[in-house]
């Protein structure tokens, strides 16, 4: 066995209710005053009143920025920085999806190391250290509670990532209550979105894919594959909801250690250039992504098939792997979802834009099992629209 390191946040409370608890919790970790960085989807929901409440209840002082906007770009970032610098804050609570927890792990960064946004772009770069911070995910599906990974839109279309071990929250609260109304098509693609973090961890060929990853992965999909056509179908189930909050979460501490790959670089134009929700463009490019690597795959993906599909067992290999490529392309429709680029708004003529702007994602890229070139996302563009 090659040497890993493996590392995720350090403490994780996972129980319906458990937000009742958090001002008892900041009090004992942060302090008395702290930002909250959600969306305004989410508090016309009334998802943000129990955390409120309980702050409240302790006696914990709050401020709230609440212009958080799916794939964020970096004036949200720097405006929410701001905020918390003029409101002297202890600490920083991300409360919403990946785009509210992505900003709140950058603003405690940036208030707490007094670093620019524009200089920590990349992996390692950021030096400083960070506001305590607390992230509570009120969907299923990117795991950025225990990733030390910040993605943003830079520009018009460009998407850019923050990657250092400062991410890493101090606290991951999954408390399923918050998921029991989440709509049915982002159930269902913030769903699809955790399974492929789970599936590109397995197979990742970065040097530190490692045992711990290939065991969370592994786990994370016998959890989401069983739970998530209950979650899409009937929304107030609890415990799907709860197996599915605790199958993003290990599928995102695989991924934070064996980076994802080929599907992440290619689903990232559609978000950047035509703000397609993330899950819903990780859904759409997941099969043919997989159809394309299953030359240099197929052990590990007719591992995989019996933990998403157990139906698949009795099938030797090669009938396993045909199926599970065949269930996943199929799982989109059955779940409610688009499952084509043509049905999302993107022509046949935007294909070389998305290519170009794919094959810009090298830091991905050099993590997929089999190599990408032009002609390749060509191909899968092709197959996807």
């Amino acid at each position: 066995m090659s040497g890993f390191v493996f590392n995720t946040t350090k403490s994780i409370i996972c129980e319906p209710g458990a937000v009742k608890k958090l001002g008892e919790i900041v009090k004992r970790e942060i302090g008395t005053r702290v930002l909250i960085v959600t969306d305004p989807g989410l508090i016309k929901a009334g998802l943000l009143t129990p955390a409120t409440d309980s702050l409240d209840k302790a006696g914990v002082s709050y401020v709230i920025f609440k212009d958080v906007v799916g794939d964020p770009p970096a004036h949200i970032v720097e405006a929410a920085t701001e905020q918390a610098r003029k409101e002297n804050i202890q600490g920083v609570i991300g409360l919403g999806g990946g785009s509210s927890m992505d900003v709140a792990k950058l603003v405690a960064l940036l208030v707490g190391g007094n670093e620019k946004l524009d200089d920590i772009y990349g992996i390692g770069i950021a030096q400083g250290k960070r506001l305590p911070l607390i992230q509570i995910p009120t969907t299923a599906g990117t795991g950025s509670e225990v990733t030390p990974i910040a993605i943003i839109t830079v520009g018009e279309t460009e998407k850019k990532g923050v990657i250092a071990p400062q991410l890493l929250p101090d606290i991951a609260l999954l408390d399923a209550e918050l998921t029991l109304d989440l709509p049915a098509p982002i159930t269902a693609a913030t769903g699809v979105d955790a399974m492929v973090h789970a599936i590109e961890a397995y197979t990742s060929a970065s040097a530190n894919n490692n045992p711990m990853s290939k065991v969370l992965a592994r786990e994370a999909l016998v959890l989401l594959g069983a739970n998530i056509s209950t979650a899409v179908h009937n929304g107030q189930d609890k415990t799907a909801r709860s197996n599915m909050l605790l199958g993003s979460m290990m599928a995102g501490q695989a991924f934070a250690n064996s980076p994802v790959a080929a599907v992440h670089a290619l689903a990232y134009p559609l978000g950047g250039i035509f703000h397609i929700p993330h899950g819903l463009s990780n859904a759409l490019i997941l099969p043919h992504v997989m159809k394309f690597n299953a030359e240099v795959c197929s052990a590990d993906y007719a591992i995989l098939a019996t933990d998403v599909f157990p139906e698949l067992a009795p099938l030797n290999d090669k009938e396993r792997v045909e199926q599970f490529i065949s269930k996943i392309s199929k799982l989109n429709e059955s779940l409610g979802l688009e499952s084509k680029l043509r049905q999302v708004g993107i022509t046949e003529t935007d294909i070389p834009r998305l290519v170009s702007a794919g094959m810009k994602q090298t830091r991905l890229l050099v993590n997929n099992p089999r190599p990408i070139d032009e002609a390749a996302a060509l191909s899968i563009y092709t197959q996807a629209y």
